[in-house]
């Protein structure tokens, strides 16, 4: 029996889960890692292991205290000598903690990312015999990420002060992007090891649904808590809806209640012993459903969640997948259904340039974060397996499904497919484009899509755009059809929004070219119909054409890449990680992800090719294109060398 093996005996466990051992031997083997895999995928295994052989007390940064505490209890009761600190502990116990750390009593310490600010902690550190420090929830560190913790910047410092520890960073959301920043934040080298495995769920039905207005949204969660968990008093599980709001989630807990279902709210708001006792009967099953906001979940493990319904979208695929993948860990089905309404972009748009209390936003964060929650409805609006879209998102390409045969799409794949005219679209977008030039900064969306109908308005009038030729120009469709291809066209990046209190759209220089036909129109356009389900959960999508080539899917998804523009696509990233270090800002400054992947699509030669790409204004082209295309064109050249 190897030493891993018996370690693991020692721990309790009689095997490994898939890509332990393996994330354990490179650890040992390369003294760093990245390790990204979901909640549930065993990774606490991945630290808690080394530490049973290794001299001294290894180190684990996390920022859960009720989770920090379960895990010491468990490792106490198979014979590890382990502890947490965090500042929930008295003054005293403290002190005996601390005691113990010193006294070298113990294998492995817990400790709670503000306790890294304290000298005396510090201090402490410097003087231990520290082989292993593990980072867990490693996307704290991210400054633009989806669920940053300043304290997590001190991390860095803390393994400056051991530079003979060996590190592993363990999260369960990051997509390459954010893996890149947390290399940069923690000092480690570029070529550390990543493993990123675990993110394939597809005994989740993943469904999206545009809704028109309260009484739909009510259809639809009806619908899906009856389809999982059968009615009130079935006893077959439990379910989470997420609200936008407090008041959301105080409303639709009402609303539930009303038609019999066990259930409580849960949201900040709440004093500490309701919120305490929400989440205690949730986790003893006394209730079917918690309607909450994103302030419930973190350490909750119910393998019985059959079903999470979002009531509106949150701020991006991230935290989305964080939240839905609660849903079904026991292995069998389960469902996910992300309502999205008309206001939920300007009103987000709205809450990201309001900022936090009286600081201005910064307006880079704000553009950054906006993308993120772009990325979310792009997600939403695709046209290809859910499944698949989020894998290739966080880079997951290894386990994608060629089609999970459960998400809404894979359904309405199974029919026949309504293809569209490339040229047909572009002349409907660039109609729609031009309307919202017509109205931009001075109207919202409604106006404009009242403008290219043809309907009659006084504030049209007053402005003189009754006459204009965009008047009516998309008079055959309908009202509700014209709002769904403006959000698609926000969701391109050809559209946003200005103004907190009364957002008004306009046009971005992106959509400008597209309008004047210097860029492609690349979008699926909305069905012409949307049918109310029925029975299962959430409308049929419309259904996508067949020809489902990059130029077709890059404005909606993250693009499906070949092998070769997979590998580019890597180079582009290192190349990233090293201007951006180089430079002191963060990775995404110097490209997102979803730019670096339309390069990889795009393969450009030169600067104007180079600018087709998402994000690359003449700015980006002029400050980092040059190197890019050397970037570009190397690894083109040794693809076609070793062909």
């Amino acid at each position: 029996m190897s030493d891993l093996d018996a370690a693991l005996v020692r721990l309790g466990y009689t095997e490994f889960r898939p890509g332990q051992r393996e994330a354990v031997e490179t650890l040992f083997a390369r003294g760093r890692l990245l390790l990204v895999a979901p909640t549930g995928g065993g990774k606490s295994l991945s630290y808690q292991l080394p530490a049973t052989i290794l001299p001294g007390t290894t180190l684990v940064v996390s920022p859960l205290v009720a989770l920090m505490a379960d895990q010491v209890q468990a490792l106490e009761a198979r014979g590890v000598r382990a502890t947490y600190l965090a500042a929930t502990l008295e003054a005293a116990e403290m002190r005996r903690r601390m005691a113990r750390i010193a006294r070298r009593e113990l294998s492995l310490v817990y400790v709670a990312p503000e306790r890294l600010v304290f000298p005396g902690f510090r201090g402490l550190v410097r003087e231990l015999d520290c082989p292993l420090v593990a980072i867990d929830e490693a996307h704290c560190i991210s400054e633009w990420g989806h669920d940053f913790r300043p304290e997590y910047l001190e991390i860095g410092a803390v393994l400056g002060d051991l530079p003979g520890a060996r590190v592993l960073a363990c999260t369960a959301t990051a997509t390459p992007i954010v893996r890149d920043e947390i290399l940069a934040r923690l000092g480690l080298p570029a070529d550390t090891p990543q493993i990123v495995r675990g993110f394939a769920r597809p005994n989740l039905a993943l469904r999206a649904a545009e809704i028109g207005g309260h009484r739909e949204r009510e259809t639809l969660v009806d619908a899906a808590l009856a389809e999982a968990l059968g009615g009130p008093g079935r006893a077959r599980g439990t379910a989470i809806v997420y609200a936008p709001t407090r008041k959301q989630a105080d409303e639709e807990s009402a609303r539930l209640a009303a038609r019999r279902w066990r259930v409580r709210a849960y949201h900040a708001g709440l004093d500490g012993k309701t919120r305490e006792a929400a989440q205690r009967d949730f986790a003893d099953g006394r209730l079917e459903v918690v309607v909450a906001t994103n302030a419930f979940g973190m350490g909750i493990d119910r393998p019985d969640v059959r079903a999470v319904i979002h009531l509106g979208p949150p701020g991006s695929i991230e935290a989305y997948y964080q939240e839905v993948g609660r849903a079904g860990r026991d292995g069998t089905p389960a469902l996910g259904l992300l309502l999205i309404g008309a206001r939920d972009l300007p009103l987000r748009r709205a809450l990201l340039e309001r900022g936090a209390g009286d600081a201005t936003a910064d307006a880079v964060v704000v553009e950054h974060k906006w993308s993120m929650f772009l990325e979310l409805i792009r997600w939403a609006e695709g046209g290809s397996c859910r499944h698949d879209a989020i894998l290739r998102y966080f880079g997951d390409e290894a386990e994608t499904l060629a089609g999970c045969g459960r998400c809404d799409v894979c359904l309405a794949l199974g029919g026949d497919t309504d293809a569209r005219d490339p040229e047909a679209v572009t002349l409907i977008v660039r109609k729609a484009l031009s309307g919202v030039a017509r109205v931009h900064g001075r109207f919202g969306l409604q106006l404009a899509v009242k403008l290219i109908r043809g309907e009659a308005d006084e504030r049209l009038e007053r402005a003189g755009l009754t006459t204009v030729r965009t008047f009516g120009n998309l008079k055959e469709h309908p009202a509700s059809w014209l709002v769904a291809l403006l959000r698609r066209c926000v969701s391109a990046g050809w559209v946003s929004f200005a103004g907190i209190d009364r957002p008004v759209v306009t046009l971005t220089d992106d959509g400008r070219a597209v309008m004047r036909g210097e860029r492609p129109a690349r979008l699926l356009l909305p069905a012409e119909s949307r049918p109310r389900s029925a029975g299962p959960v959430g409308p049929r999508r419309e259904k996508p054409a067949p020809d489902r080539t990059p130029a077709r899917t890059a404005a909606n998804e993250p693009g499906e890449l070949d092998a070769a523009a997979v590998a580019l696509f890597e180079a582009l990233r290192r190349y990233r990680l090293t201007v951006a270090r180089a430079e002191g800002v963060a990775p995404f400054i110097v490209a997102s992800d979803r730019t670096l992947r339309d390069i990889a699509a795009l393969r450009p030669r030169d600067l104007a090719e180079l600018e087709r790409a998402h994000g690359v204004g003449p700015y980006k082209a002029a400050r980092y294109g040059a190197g890019l295309l050397q970037v570009v064109a190397k690894q083109v050249g040794s693809q076609l060398h070793s062909g």
